[in-house]
């Protein structure tokens, strides 16, 4: 039987591939990991395996909705909630919704520049 060994990437397709890389290197710390020509980029946390891929959408393509509710980002319990909802914002993210989904897991909902909406929790 074949094993998966997690997601390896996630492919959204952008208007402004320039402001949305500023935006999830801003909001969320993510860095290049390469270029795929000039129209796509593969981002990811350092030290982790996971990848977020930009692709500039040609005239007429589809962008946020398309099928997909949400995706998320998970981050480290030590850091305040607080602080990376501000973090967010800073960087042009949208408030969508705040609370938690049990005691202990605190979650936010952001809109990115495309209206993709994105979940984070720690």
């Amino acid at each position: 039987m074949i094993r998966s060994r997690g997601l390896n990437h996630l492919n959204i397709n952008v208007r402004d591939l320039k402001r949305s890389l500023a935006f999830y290197e801003a909001a969320f710390g993510l860095v290049v990991r390469f270029w795929a020509g000039e129209q796509m980029v593969f981002i990811g946390a350092e030290g982790e395996h996971d990848l977020l891929t930009l692709c500039a959408a040609k005239p007429g393509e589809p962008i946020a909705g398309g099928g997909v509710s949400h995706f998320g980002f998970r981050f480290d319990k030590s850091q305040s909630m607080d602080a990376i909802v501000a973090q967010i914002e800073k960087a042009g993210g949208k408030l969508v919704n705040r609370g938690h989904h049990g005691p202990e897991e605190p979650f936010a909902y952001f809109h990115d520049p495309d209206g993709y909406l994105i979940e984070i929790g720690n």
